[in-house]
């Protein structure tokens, strides 16, 4: 049986993350969901009024043996704002600030040593968060493949699509179609 670790990450709105993380090669699954706040089974709308201390996350399970974890983070720092604290574009609230939820103490080490490629970017502002992980609610169904079930979407096509097309573009060889 192949290998099995998480990757929890926070960078704007789960649809965007989601949609870029299910093309990597070795990622069996990634699953919207909220990490991070005071309330058990929150829901979308509980979530999205700011007052749970939830963010919007997407819980990666992947075989490191095919992607590595470094891997995944230098794909999330590229499709995501680093700088922007509690907010992806105009996605404004603390559920939409930049965060690695980290499954453990190498986890949080590979998350540090991403930020610090990440500020060859984007500078010094980085944001992002590098926590201890917490209970993982997913999200509600509707929310789960997001981007492939509602590709005509305006939001879709307006913030997605251009997200995913700048992962494809730059990791080609990481995506699934390529392997």
């Amino acid at each position: 049986m192949a290998q099995q670790a998480k990757a929890t990450l926070a960078g704007g709105c789960f649809w965007c993350i989601e949609a870029v993380m299910n093309d990597l090669v070795g990622v069996r699954d990634a699953v919207s969901g909220y990490m991070g706040g005071a309330v058990d089974n929150p829901t979308y709308r509980q979530v999205c009024t700011g007052q749970t201390g939830h963010a919007e996350v997407v819980q990666v399970t992947f075989d490191p043996e095919v992607i590595g974890l470094d891997q995944i983070l230098d794909v999330f720092f590229t499709v995501h704002d680093p700088t922007q604290l509690n907010r992806q574009g105009a996605d404004v609230g603390t559920q939409y600030r930049s965060a690695i939820f980290t499954h453990g103490d190498d986890q949080a080490d590979a998350a540090r040593r991403a930020i610090d490629r990440a500020a060859e970017i984007w500078g010094d502002g980085i944001v992002t968060e590098v926590t201890p992980a917490a209970t993982f609610w997913p999200a509600e169904a509707y929310h789960q493949r997001y981007f492939a079930t509602n590709p005509e979407q305006p939001f879709c096509q307006a913030v997605i699509g251009p997200k995913v097309a700048k992962a494809r573009a730059k990791y080609r060889h990481l995506l699934k179609s390529a392997a």
